[in-house]
């Protein structure tokens, strides 16, 4: 199934749902559809493309300077898809700087986002054995910078465009 935005009460993207969890929160009156699909149908509803929400939710969260937690997407968002090693915007795959093999942790300082062919072509050794230096070096972003490069990433996106930089 596709995934509904949801947008808050300020018509500001929240988040994305599955058509059955935003059909449910049209039916507790929670959210109001915005936009519909033409002609499918889930049960008694027209499929929604958007719903907003009826009352603003604050978000005191997302503007906190807290470190985000990792995770193998927040890498890829954090490096907005652009592989550390050959700077092309196809990194699909998250390559540890340190492999972990050699005592690498898991973390934002040794992560970076990679494209297959570099990840497989640096393996398990380090960037300066396999000639491959680093573009960038690895931070720990804050959550607000990961929430706004999602947004721009999947704007961007919809629109065909390579995601700004």
């Amino acid at each position: 199934m596709t995934q509904v935005e949801v947008w808050n009460a300020d018509e500001t993207l929240l988040h994305r749902v599955s058509v059955r969890h935003a059909v449910r929160m049209i039916w507790r009156g929670v959210a109001t559809p915005v936009e519909v699909h033409a002609t499918e149908r889930f049960g008694p509803y027209q499929v929604p493309v958007v719903v907003r929400l009826v009352r603003y939710v604050e978000q005191k969260w997302l503007y906190s300077r807290t470190r985000a937690t990792y995770s193998r997407e927040g890498v890829l968002l954090r490096d907005r898809h652009r592989c550390a090693y050959c700077g092309r915007v196809t990194a699909t795959t998250m390559d540890h700087v340190l492999p972990r093999s050699r005592g690498g942790a898991t973390s934002w300082a040794n992560a970076v986002a990679a494209c297959e062919p570099c990840n497989l072509r640096k393996g398990d050794r380090t960037p300066d054995e396999a000639r491959m230096p680093l573009r960038w070096v690895p931070y720990v972003p804050t959550r607000v910078q990961l929430h706004f490069t999602r947004a721009t990433t999947s704007n961007a996106t919809e629109l065909g465009k390579e995601p700004a930089r």
